[in-house]
């Protein structure tokens, strides 16, 4: 199903969300505004904020306050990738510059914090505090992830409980959050947001474990890239391909990934060990465990239009090409 279709049942609130969060991200600062004008023309697909709407939707009625949380979800996830690109020197997002490219770090980084900023106030000035606590929990998470990982990349020995540890608090944190916060606006049953929340993360984590694929190519995929290697980042293929092969085999990838991972030959060496080693399909595996679980609380709602573009809004994650 295309992401189209997906959208149809929260068309129209996508429609309205535009405005909302061209709203949200004003400022009377011309250099602000300018570079916020700049992140608003390069928007990605707005995943997160299709989630929010479609929990809400699948909870009731969709209220004000589930614009409101649609509008914090995409200004935090914003806010954390344009630090994500000061801190990963990256020059390029979907296609266009990044901000730091070009407006340089310093500016980068106060955008950043602006935009954070912004999604806070934004609850907080229409009262919304319980999806400012789901929000800022998600943040705070999605920052010890990162520091998890920076820490755990050094010695290169990450075993599969600390990878799911950071990529539960990385990347599925916020769409757990996302999930949880559109459901919030409709529903107050603390029973039922759990339910939410715990579907998001399912989602996030095979949302991850699909990005671990695409490094390393498959035949649906096609050419593998190595830029998780290149930046010596331990993900689930790797993982298993490591915990199972010889002592010897694993000190000399160990030892190609930690002084070797810009050198084009030694990753396309690496990346040719763990698919001959049946790392990706563990992986793919596990994602669709993910899935499956992800699917099993959803079933538990009520059938109607909202959960089934969710059903097709989960394939999607699994199943995207990039």
């Amino acid at each position: 199903m295309s992401l189209n279709t997906i959208k149809h049942p929260i068309e129209e609130e996508l429609k309205l969300f535009e405005t909302h969060f061209k709203e949200a991200m004003k400022s009377p600062v011309p250099l602000l505004d300018k570079v916020t004008h700049y992140i608003v023309r390069r928007k990605g697909k707005q995943m997160r904020p299709m989630f929010v709407f479609l929990c809400a939707k699948l909870c009731g009625k969709v209220t004000e306050a589930s614009f409101h949380a649609a509008s914090l979800v995409e200004l935090l996830h914003t806010a954390t990738l344009v630090h994500d690109d000061v801190v990963d020197d990256a020059y390029e997002r979907r296609g266009f510059f990044s901000i730091n490219a070009l407006w340089k770090n310093k500016i980068a980084v106060l955008v950043g914090d602006y935009l954070l900023a912004q999604g806070l106030l934004l609850a907080l000035d229409n009262g919304e505090f319980k999806l400012l606590q789901i929000l800022s929990r998600a943040v705070r998470a999605m920052s010890e992830g990162e520091l998890l990982q920076l820490e755990k990349a050094r010695r290169l020995d990450i075993k599969e409980n600390i990878y799911y540890d950071i990529i539960e608090k990385k990347t599925a944190s916020l769409i757990a959050a996302a999930c949880m916060a559109g459901a919030s606006t409709v529903s107050k049953d603390e029973t039922v947001l759990e339910k939410f929340y715990n579907f998001g993360l399912k989602i996030g984590i095979a949302f991850q474990i699909r990005d671990d694929l695409f490094d390393f190519g498959t035949d649906d995929v096609g050419k593998p890239l190595g830029i998780d290697i290149k930046e010596k980042k331990m993900t689930l293929p790797l993982i298993y391909a490591l915990e199972n092969t010889t002592g010897s085999k694993r000190k000399h990838i160990i030892n190609l990934i930690k002084n070797h991972s810009e050198d084009k030959e030694k990753v396309a060496e690496v990346i040719e060990f763990v698919r001959n080693s049946g790392g990706l399909k563990y992986a793919k595996k596990a994602m669709c465990d993910y899935r499956d679980s992800a699917f099993e609380i959803l079933d538990t709602f009520e059938d109607n239009e909202a959960r089934e573009s969710l059903r097709a809004l989960v394939n999607y994650v699994t199943e995207r090409k990039k």
